[in-house]
Parts: structure tokens; C-alpha cells; sequence
């Protein structure tokens, strides 16, 4: 993939034309759907915590045509748990090279990057961040990662970001209205 410049905030018209785009959203899991503390228990190994919220957004994305991936260096069992609770049908785990996780994600959907969204938040997510038609990051994200997203949630990580994500991208597709 051709190195593309960092993306730069958007107005909320521009924004709302870009969201309108989105075939897919793509989430990266510890800091976006967690809030990036992890916890060991023994006889179990480790665990994170999910916000509900998140996962109803991603269900009435779901539902509404949206299909959804997780992109997570990690392979972890509560990970991919989550992934079948919410029916996520494409998850790639396991890859701290995430740009090999976009072509095969691209590769399996054909999706265009332009109709691909991404929340990630650490360094390693910048070259996704890069590649998609909408970036986006949560607060708590590293400055550098802040710096090359068109987008920055108000809700923290793990905490309704997701959720936040997802009813923006509700409202501009017009699927609002069926959902209520």
C-alpha cells in the first residue's frame, strides 16, 4: 500500500460525508473497546472488561448493514469471545502488523479503504489510521495517534466510544429513524 499523508480533523460537514461512506468499521480492542487495563485470574488467564454499550452499537450497526471487524495484537480468549457474542464475522488476532490485517480484511470483504473506518489509539495503529477513509481515535490515545485522525470520540475507550462511533454513523446513513 502507498504511504498516504496523516489525516487531518474534519469539519462537521465533511465529516458527516465521510460517515455516510462507511461499509465497515473496524475497531482495535484494548483502549477502543476496553479501556486498556487487563487483569490476570488465575485458572482463567487474562481478562478484559467490555462496555455494553459498545456492543449494542455494534449490533444496530450490524443490523443495519455495517459490517464490522476487530483488528487485536493479542489472541485472547475473552477477545474472541466478545467477537461471538456480537456475531463480529471478522476478526484477525494475533497480528501486531495490522496492515497485514487491513489487505486481508480487504481481500475477504472488497471493500475500498475510502468505505472503511478505524478506531485505534496506540502507535501500531497508525499505518491503519492512515490507509482508511475515516480515522478515529479516542482520548486517551497516544498524542501521536491524536495528531493523524480526522476524528477524536468524546467517550473514552471502553467506556461508550465505540457506541459514540457507531450512532454517528447511524445518524448520517439515515438508519436512525428505523432503529427508534
Amino acid at each position: 500500500m502507498k504511504k498516504k499523508a496523516s489525516p487531518k480533523k474534519l469539519s462537521q460537514s465533511a465529516l458527516v460525508r465521510q460517515l455516510k461512506k462507511i461499509r465497515i468499521l473496524i475497531l482495535d480492542v484494548d483502549g477502543v473497546l476496553t479501556d486498556g487495563k487487563i487483569f490476570w485470574i488465575q485458572e482463567q488467564g487474562w481478562v478484559r472488561t467490555f462496555h455494553v454499550h459498545d456492543g449494542y452499537g455494534i449490533r444496530l450497526l450490524a443490523k443495519s448493514g455495517i459490517q464490522i471487524a476487530l483488528f487485536s495484537g493479542s489472541q485472547g480468549l475473552d477477545i474472541q469471545e466478545r467477537a461471538r457474542i456480537l456475531g463480529i464475522q471478522h476478526v484477525y488476532l494475533g497480528n501486531e502488523n495490522k496492515i497485514e490485517s487491513l489487505m486481508a480484511l480487504r481481500s475477504a470483504t472488497k471493500i475500498q479503504a475510502s468505505e472503511m473506518a478505524y478506531v485505534g489509539d496506540d502507535l501500531f495503529d497508525l499505518p491503519v489510521l492512515s490507509e482508511v477513509g475515516l480515522a478515529i481515535t479516542v482520548p486517551q490515545a497516544v498524542a501521536d495517534v491524536k495528531k493523524g485522525v480526522h476524528y477524536v470520540t468524546r467517550a473514552n475507550g471502553g467506556a461508550g466510544a465505540v457506541r459514540e462511533v457507531a450512532d454517528l454513523i447511524l445518524h448520517a446513513q439515515g438508519h436512525w429513524k428505523s432503529i427508534l
